[in-house]
């Protein structure tokens, strides 16, 4: 184990905003141990207070799905990857054709730009946020992620209806489990692909990973990993991509594996 690579929503944070005492303190000991520590999310670079706050991780996050990665240190982009203009358009009216009232939202290296419609109370947006119709000039603060929500129905019923016409166009998944709400990035980009390539700058290996993860978002790295663990709490999408399950998040699953991972290398 030379690196932990970790998803944070539902994987070692919960809807509280709070990481527990056990999960912080194991990944102190990774760190302590020599353990790379990389962070690897769906939210943006302006919604990481927790891993600052509460653990203490000054390193490198993999954000937006894998579209960017951000220096927590130094608090700036590294790397990102974004989707033209024509591409948002072309997604936007196909899943406008496909089911009624779908809303629309773009998070951008600028900000988060959100149209009339896609807020309610259960979609309520966190932090700074711009509400105005969608246009052209939003690509120009470089477009990372497109967000589809409809009111009413599941996330995986919205995602099975939409995914077979977008495949071509854009990487699509989700990881919101209480909203029928898409998660869309460039073509060919995910957790995995940029997780990989930070791992090999690093001169790690895909065996030398230990990766945890809970939802569909995390799929392609839960797969990528060496030991690639699901949470038990998680989507069955993760669990069936997974070799390796973890306890759920409620019993601290993460530092559980991870505690028993640093005690088996300080007998090897």
């Amino acid at each position: 184990m030379r690196l932990i690579a970790s998803d944070i929503d539902g994987t070692i944070l919960g809807h509280d905003g709070k990481i527990s005492d056990r999960t912080v303190e194991a990944f102190a000991a990774a760190a302590e141990a020599g353990v790379e520590i990389v962070f690897v999310t769906g939210r943006p670079p302006r919604w990481l207070e927790p891993i600052r706050e509460q653990i203490g991780h000054s390193g490198m996050v993999i954000c937006s799905n894998g579209a960017v990665s951000y220096d927590l240190a130094a608090e700036k982009v590294t790397e990102s990857h974004v989707l033209d203009w024509e591409t948002v358009m072309a997604v936007r009216g196909i899943i406008t054709a496909l089911t009624p009232e779908p809303y629309f939202a773009l998070e951008s290296l600028l900000g988060f730009h959100v149209e009339e419609g896609f807020l309610s109370a259960r979609t309520a947006a966190s932090g700074t946020y711009y509400p105005s119709p969608l246009a052209p000039e939003m690509a120009k603060g470089g477009i990372v992620k497109m967000l589809s929500v409809v009111h009413s129905g599941t996330a995986d019923e919205f995602l099975n209806l939409v995914s077979p016409s977008l495949s071509s166009l854009i990487a699509v998944t989700h990881s919101a489990p209480d909203l029928a709400m898409l998660e869309m990035g460039p073509l060919g980009v995910n957790k995995a692909v940029t997780l990989a390539k930070y791992a090999a700058s690093k001169g790690i290996d895909a065996a030398d990973v230990v990766a945890f993860g809970d939802m569909p978002n995390d799929i392609e790295m839960l797969a990528w990993a060496g030991a690639g663990y699901a949470m038990a709490s998680g989507h069955p999408d993760a669990l069936a991509a997974a070799a390796l399950r973890a306890p759920r998040f409620e019993s601290d699953g993460v530092a559980q594996v991870i505690e028993s991972r640093l005690a088996a290398l300080r007998l090897s």
